[in-house]
């Protein structure tokens, strides 16, 4: 019985594991590379033509949106660096002078055509190609290999499509939230008793170091935001980016707050010492208004990571409980402290500095503020896109007019994810 829980967890693994962009990646890089060499064997006059796996290897990306870009970049690098060869091995040939004047022209060239990253790969392709002898050969040779390690790289979506990454980009969404979860309930705890300054400075540390997480949470989203674009699995995909994006805005903007913060705390500590940091009645209720504010975190985190409109509306009225749960408490320590205050004055601005940085946070999970955010950042994404779509297909939606269906897209969109 134990041999057979073990074989089931490691298959669980293993089916955890095909959708891991390691795996994804190296299967389908592998799958491509060989392709493209068996194709280009029958059509390219090379005996090894392995420019063919070469491109489809730098071709293939995780997603449909980076692989349709890269391949037309690749192709263009490719293309003008074996003109610029051509037209080299017609004028000078190939010396040592040549070839420095062939690298600075390949390079201008690549910034020209604008292949951005694959500004080198123009330069390796005119060094190759002027290098052979039979330059006019090799180099419709070396165009239909790129041709082809293009085309199969391309194709390899349709017969191994890339993932959706956005349960992965929501995970760390979640994931971020549940960290700050954690160091507000830790701030909660040490308010409500003793706290020695160093204590207090130690989670302002911890408070710095979420920006490392952030960063991390950020690559996630932008590998799921590129593998919403062009994809026809995907419906609404430019909400699901512009929700998914504003989240994780929220929680970065929770995540400076929280570092002020604990800023706060820790002078309030060195100020104070060798006093607690708020009177008992007061600590208490800073614990109880951190716990309530950490608890409506996470709850925004499922809540723009949800996308079934039945689960978003349960969080989002877990998260309205939660603010007004929040609300009521943080009334109640503005009236602990103003008596503190009265009592004594010393160290009125951090106390007000507390619940200045309360504030800030209840605002920014305000689902109204959300609501108001989420809608100006769609316009202006979509503001954007309209200024970069070419006059003839803004000329053609004039003339054939958009179907109702999708105008109300952008509508009914928002209601069901937020």
């Amino acid at each position: 019985m134990q041999d057979v829980r073990k074989w089931g967890e490691a298959l669980r693994r293993l089916l955890r594991r095909h959708r891991d962009p390691v795996v994804v990646q190296t299967l389908r890089s592998a799958t491509a590379a060989t392709i493209a060499y068996v194709v280009a064997l029958h059509l390219s006059p090379e005996p090894a033509p392995l420019t063919a796996p070469l491109t489809a290897l730098l071709v293939v990306q995780v997603t449909l949106y980076a692989t349709l870009t890269n391949g037309f970049r690749r192709v263009n690098s490719v293309v003008a660096g074996v003109l610029v060869a051509i037209a080299f091995s017609q004028l000078v040939g190939l010396t040592w002078w040549s070839l420095a004047l062939l690298i600075v022209a390949s390079l201008a060239v690549g910034h020209l055509v604008r292949v951005d990253e694959y500004i080198p790969e123009v330069a390796i392709s005119a060094m190759l190609v002027l290098g052979v002898t039979t330059i006019s050969s090799t180099a419709w040779a070396r165009i239909v290999e790129t041709l082809i390690g293009a085309v199969v790289g391309m194709g390899c979506n349709l017969l191994l499509p890339p993932p959706v990454w956005v349960d992965e980009a929501g995970e760390s969404i979640e994931g971020l939230a549940r960290r700050l979860r954690q160091l507000m309930l830790r701030m909660g705890e040490e308010a409500a008793g003793l706290t020695p300054w160093q204590q207090a400075a130690e989670r302002l540390h911890e408070a710095r170091r979420l920006d490392h997480a952030i960063v991390e949470v950020d690559a996630a989203l932008r590998q799921a935001e590129d593998s919403l674009r062009l994809n026809p699995r995907v419906r609404e995909g430019l909400l699901h980016r512009v929700v998914l994006r504003t989240g994780l805005d929220t929680l970065e903007i929770c995540t400076v707050v929280l570092r002020v913060l604990a800023r706060t705390f820790t002078d309030l500590a060195k100020a104070r010492e060798p006093e607690p940091l708020f009177a008992s009645d007061a600590g208490a209720a800073v614990e109880r208004l951190l716990s309530q504010i950490a608890d409506a975190v996470v709850s925004f985190a499922v809540l723009v990571t949800t996308s079934i409109s039945e689960s978003a509306e349960s969080a989002e009225a877990r998260l309205t409980a939660e603010l007004h749960s929040a609300a009521g408490t943080r009334d109640k320590l503005a009236e602990l402290l103003r008596d503190d205050v009265r009592r004594d004055d010393r160290n009125w601005q951090l106390l007000g500095a507390v619940l200045t940085e309360v504030n800030r946070l209840l605002d920014e999970l305000d689902t109204e503020h959300r609501t108001r955010r989420l809608l100006e950042e769609l316009d202006r994404v979509s503001a954007e896109q309209r200024a970069k779509r070419p006059p003839w297909l803004t000329w053609l939606r004039e003339r054939v007019g958009v179907p109702e269906r999708l105008r109300r897209n952008r509508g009914g969109g928002p209601g069901r994810s937020l």
